[in-house]
Parts: C-alpha cells; sequence; structure tokens
C-alpha cells in the first residue's frame, strides 16, 4: 500500500523517436524501421512511471495550448496522473526529437517552448507526503525557484527528493547546491555526479554532495545498477533498445519503493528492475510495467 500521494514537479514533453540511426547524411533520405510518438519529459516520465506502479501521483508542469500539450497531458491522465495542476502557456509544449543507433545510444534535439516560461502558484494537493523534483535544469525557471519549492515541502512536512539531469547551460553546481540542504534524495548519474563535484568516483562525490548540504545520495550507474550511501546495487543485464526516459524511470521506482515503505536499498532494487524495464521498448515510457509485475520479475533475479 502507499503511504500518500507524491507530487511530481517539472517538465513535459511531446517526444518523437526514430531508430535504428547509424548516421545521418545531408541532402540525403535515412529510412528507419520505426518512428514512436510518446509521452517523455523528465516529470512526465517520472510521474506516469509511478502511477504505472500504483502510487497516487499529481504532476505540476507548464504545457502550451497546442494539440501537442493536450497529447501528452491526455497519456497521463489515461494512466491515472492527476493533470489537474499542469499550467498553460503561450509557448509551444515541448518537443524532443530523438534518433536511437541500432546500440541504443541516442541523439536528441530538443525544443524548450513551454519549459521557458515561469510557473505560477501552486498547492500541494490533499494527501501528499512526498514532492519530487524532477530535473532542475531543464526548465528555466526552475533553475532559480528549485530551492524555494523545496523548502515549501520541506517545511509542509513532505519527504523531498530531486533528480539532476543534464546542465545544457553548464552552470552545476551553481544551480544544485542551494537545493541540497532541502533534499532528503539527491539523484544523478555518474556523469553529472562527476561535473557537480569534479569526482568520478561515488564516494568522494556523495562526500563533496553532503558538505553542501546532501543528505541520501543515489547515483545512477546505468546497466551497472546504482550507488546509494555507500552501498552498490547491481542491475541487470538485459537487451537495450532505447535508453529514453530510463533514469527518470529509475527515479519513479525509487520514490515507488519508498512510498510502499520499502528500505533505501530495496527501493534502489526496484529503480535497477523499472530501469532495466523501459530500456527494453522505444520511448520513455512504453517499457514501464506495474508493480507486480517488476517485483515479481525482480524476485527472480535475487
Amino acid at each position: 500500500m502507499s503511504s500518500g500521494r507524491v507530487l511530481v514537479c517539472g517538465n513535459v514533453v511531446f517526444d518523437i523517436l526514430a531508430r535504428p540511426v547509424e548516421e545521418v547524411r545531408w541532402e540525403a533520405t535515412t529510412v528507419v524501421e520505426e518512428v514512436v510518438q510518446t509521452l517523455g519529459g523528465n516529470a512526465g516520465t517520472t510521474s506516469y512511471t509511478l502511477s504505472t506502479l500504483g502510487i497516487p501521483v499529481s504532476l505540476v508542469t507548464l504545457v502550451g495550448r497546442d494539440s501537442m500539450g493536450r497529447d501528452v497531458l491526455d497519456r497521463l491522465n489515461r494512466a491515472g496522473v492527476d493533470v489537474t495542476g499542469a499550467q498553460f502557456v503561450d509557448a509551444p509544449t515541448s518537443i524532443a526529437i530523438s534518433l536511437v543507433r541500432p546500440n541504443a545510444q541516442r541523439a536528441l534535439l530538443y525544443q524548450l517552448g513551454a519549459a521557458s516560461e515561469e510557473f505560477g502558484s501552486f498547492d500541494f494537493p490533499p494527501g501528499t507526503t512526498h514532492f519530487h523534483l524532477a530535473a532542475v535544469y531543464r526548465m528555466k525557471h526552475l533553475r532559480k525557484v528549485a530551492p524555494e519549492f523545496l523548502r515549501r515541502a520541506k517545511e509542509a512536512g513532505l519527504r523531498t527528493s530531486l533528480d539532476t539531469q543534464w546542465d545544457t547551460e553548464g552552470e552545476w553546481m551553481k544551480v544544485l547546491a542551494p537545493s541540497l540542504p532541502w533534499c532528503d534524495f539527491t539523484l544523478m548519474n555518474e556523469d553529472e555526479a562527476r561535473l557537480l563535484t569534479g569526482f568520478g568516483d561515488p564516494e568522494s562525490a556523495t562526500r563533496v554532495l553532503r558538505e553542501l548540504g546532501a543528505t541520501n545520495v543515489v547515483i545512477k550507474l546505468g546497466p551497472r545498477g546504482c550507488w546509494v550511501n555507500g552501498t552498490h546495487i547491481p542491475g541487470h543485464a538485459v537487451d537495450a533498445v532505447d535508453t529514453t526516459g530510463a533514469g527518470d524511470c529509475f527515479s519513479g521506482g525509487f520514490v515507488a519503493g519508498l512510498q510502499r515503505g520499502l528500505s533505501i536499498e530495496n527501493s534502489a532494487r526496484m529503480a535497477n528492475a523499472v530501469g532495466a524495464f523501459a530500456v527494453g521498448r522505444v520511448g520513455a515510457t512504453t517499457g514501464v510495467r506495474d508493480w507486480e509485475t517488476t517485483r515479481n520479475w525482480l524476485a527472480e533475479r535475487t
């Protein structure tokens, strides 16, 4: 059973993915096997994952007044995500075009659109016990107001978490540091940890983050699993098709585990399993499975 609702804040994206693409030649046509249009974005993917795993979840995001915005909100609504907190802006809904190689690596073209706009005020829905800020760097306004959002959540008695994601503007710790004292759980991948702290090993990176106020640190290691507060949680060998959104699915799995009362380590094990499912299909959310399916799959491998 879940111990309350999760409020996820961050970006949603209309995703277009093409695969396989080994190279693109200008002034020529590249034939691909499939083109998929689906829900994406850090907050969109994480909230979808949480709901699929049986966790009540609400979303605060920005979308345009266009067909892409209606599409992503409809996909989230059908998955059980409460999207009444979505705020509409005049800018177009964020769009990402991903070219996916046969080995599951991808190149991403991203139109910020609505992600460049500012958030209006919002409240925590009744029954909310956890606030998750998805991708502090991905929305321009969040780069400024993330510490305030997290502080409000902590002062309201909520558990908090933050997923960094990649900083395309290269400000890294300048943006993140003010948020760290307000985060119960700080998540990032190993490349982000290195660029944030200057250290490639999780232990040294975590030491720097804790000196700046972080509490629990989770570092995603891709197929090798993750590193949680000094413990390596092994991952799973699977055939990867597309890595789009896998880190966000991991975050959804991790928070879902916490909401169901699992320990930090067992929440990380569930997160690894969710991420393993995610890379098996094209698209950020198409590989996500429900809690029982994921738990049973994990039990067979432990």
